[in-house]
């Protein structure tokens, strides 16, 4: 069952690198899930068994990068053998809203989802229901999730440096609104 919860304002109170607008949104399932007007958020999400090939990360990947500077801006993206982390920031629509952190997710793991079951000839999901996301705090949250994003596919041993790693993407930070 999902929890609701909307508190008042932000008003920078501990959220100095996130503090934008005026609401922070707290969801629950069996994790928290926060969300914060103009926020940057690092995601974990991973499969529910197995593991995807070097052509399964790649459409993975591409799944990343179709909304990337349209509804989200990525910062920082890899892509492992079971799981995926993200640092991105939902865009800002016309109607001054932005993409909510659950559609970016939906659209992401659901594309990437159909489209590995079609090479596969399977059906069925393919990702864990939920994700671990976490609104970065300040600049340097937010260089520590860089760094470990990049160190993550040399830690397991899936390359000596970061940039050998074809799974790993990183646009760098988006400019200032």
């Amino acid at each position: 069952m999902k929890e609701k919860e909307k508190t008042g304002k932000a008003s920078g109170a501990g959220f100095p690198a996130c503090a934008g607008k005026d609401e922070l949104c707290v969801t629950r399932r069996r994790l928290p899930h926060w969300q914060l007007p103009t926020s940057t958020y690092f995601v974990t999400f991973r499969l529910k068994s197995g593991v995807i090939s070097e052509d399964e990360r790649k459409i993975i990947l591409d799944a990343i990068k179709h909304f990337h500077n349209v509804r989200y801006w990525v910062s920082a993206a890899v892509v492992m053998p079971d799981h995926i982390h993200l640092i991105l920031k939902p865009l800002v629509v016309e109607s001054d809203t932005e993409y909510s952190l659950s559609k970016i997710l939906q659209s992401i793991k659901g594309f990437s989802a159909r489209e590995i079951n079609k090479v596969r000839g399977t059906k069925g999901s393919l990702w864990q229901d939920e994700s671990f996301d976490r609104i970065v705090r300040d600049h340097d949250e937010y260089l520590e999730k860089c760094n470990y994003i990049r160190g993550n596919p040399v830690k397991v041993g899936l390359c000596q440096a970061p940039e050998e790693y074809p799974f790993l993407w990183e646009p760098g930070e988006a400019a200032e609104d």
